[in-house]
């Protein structure tokens, strides 16, 4: 289940990334809305390729990799916009 699979991105995030309580919750929270939603988030396999990637000093250095806060966010306000409809 992808809600389930978005619970536990999130859990690792945190645990090995330092993924912000703040942006947690609103995953978490996401995840909670996805159960009850009878179609397809897109943007949720994206969020979930984006969580493992997540580094808080990401896009700073020479080679600027990583996913930052802010693309988290992007991310989770598309998924939010969605979740409205």
């Amino acid at each position: 289940m992808l809600a389930e699979r978005l619970r536990q991105a999130v859990a690792e995030a945190r645990r090995e990334n330092d993924l912000p309580d703040y942006l947690a919750e609103q995953i978490l929270t996401i995840a909670a809305r996805l159960d009850a939603q009878p179609e397809p988030v897109p943007e949720v396999e994206t969020l979930l390729e984006q969580l493992p990637l997540y580094d808080t000093f990401a896009q700073t250095g020479y080679l600027g990799i990583g996913v930052t806060h802010l693309i988290l966010e992007k991310t989770v306000k598309q998924i939010e916009d969605q979740l409205k409809d």
